[in-house]
């Protein structure tokens, strides 16, 4: 790995793709008679650093009458969110290689 910054840039990555899998099922699902809503912890699972992340039941969600409590407007959110986290995450990681880089290219000149 590049450095720290960059391992935990990968890390985040890595659960941001974990919640957009879950997001995603939870959508498929809204429909779905007794289904619960899934998300993971950000903030826990960045502490624990290792691992694939403890997926939880959403909590503070209207259960409707088929036990369903998935939340379109939710889960359309989460999507958004998630797809921005991750673009700015790759920026990061990028500018992170591109320094990599940079620094090769100044030791091969020497």
């Amino acid at each position: 790995m590049l450095n720290p910054v960059a391992a935990q840039l990968e890390r985040y990555m890595d659960l941001l793709s974990a919640r957009q899998s879950l997001v995603t099922s939870n959508i498929a699902n809204v429909d779905t008679p007794g289904y619960q809503t899934k998300d993971i912890d950000f903030a826990d699972e960045l502490r624990r650093a290792s691992g694939s992340p403890e997926i939880l039941q959403a909590g503070g969600l209207i259960t409707k009458n088929d036990g369903n409590n998935v939340s379109l407007d939710r889960e359309s959110r989460l999507l958004a969110e998630n797809s921005l986290r991750f673009q700015a995450a790759e920026s990061l990681l990028r500018a992170q290689i591109q320094q990599v880089r940079s620094a090769i290219k100044e030791g091969q000149g020497s």
